[in-house]
């Protein structure tokens, strides 16, 4: 069996065939809550098509993205059963994705040596993306991080045109829906997107980066070293 799933993909065959009858595929619906903060997993996630966002919530302010993962990547990791989860975990575009049960998946890490190897490489990429979406939260304007969201989303989504709404990319950002609005009209004044009622088509990659400037390409600069046989775009 072939896996659109990066991680999934790399498996070695001996251990692919070892957990694939451990596995469920399903279909993710938009806004699908997988996982709230503190919350028990019961399940670990491999996206296929979806898109997947971690945010950090409280209970009295919004939450904001953090993360972002789709098929190069898994939602929260399990060592033993009973794990939680810190972060919310929602679908940002549906799709299919594989499910695991976390008992079974954390037997599987301990025995399954390829396994491991990519859950510990994706864990080292998505913390090294957190570390760079915290940067540009703090360093850089509301179109250039606009800008890094959408490649983003590019990236993972293999396609130029998205269902958008303003709403759903002030919330991510933490930023006023009159901001998400006015940073989609500059970036389109560029040539880079062209946005309808409820979409974005991305027009120019290549402007859209330049646009983005520092604040895209470094955390998938890491991705493509952890994982150097991944054709994924990287942004340099």
């Amino acid at each position: 069996m072939s896996y659109q799933n990066k991680l999934l993909s790399r498996l070695s065959a001996d251990d692919r065939d070892r957990f694939a009858p451990l596995m469920q595929k399903i279909e993710l619906e938009e806004k699908q809550i997988l996982l709230e903060p503190r919350q028990v997993i019961d399940y670990v996630y491999f996206p296929e098509t979806s898109i997947c966002s971690m945010l950090a919530a409280t209970e009295k302010k919004p939450a904001i993205e953090v993360g972002m993962f789709g098929y190069e990547g898994m939602s929260n990791f399990v060592t033993r059963p009973g794990d939680r989860s810190y972060l919310r975990t929602t679908v940002l575009l549906p799709g299919e994705a594989w499910r695991i049960s976390a008992a079974p998946f954390a037997e599987a890490l301990s025995v399954l040596p390829t396994l491991n190897e990519s859950v510990l490489r994706f864990k080292d990429a998505l913390a090294i993306q957190f570390a760079y979406t915290s940067f540009a939260n703090g360093s850089f304007s509301i179109e250039q991080r606009l800008a890094r969201w959408l490649l983003m989303m590019q990236d993972r989504a293999r396609r130029d045109v998205f269902t958008l709404v303003h709403d759903t990319m002030a919330g991510l950002l933490a930023v006023r829906r009159s901001g998400i609005t006015n940073a989609t009209h500059v970036l389109e004044g560029e040539g880079a997107i062209r946005t309808t009622r409820g979409s974005i088509t991305i027009r120019d990659r290549d402007r859209l980066i330049a646009l983005a400037g520092e604040s895209y390409g470094s955390a998938e600069y890491a991705y493509s070293m952890l994982f150097p046989t991944d054709q994924r775009a990287t942004g340099k």
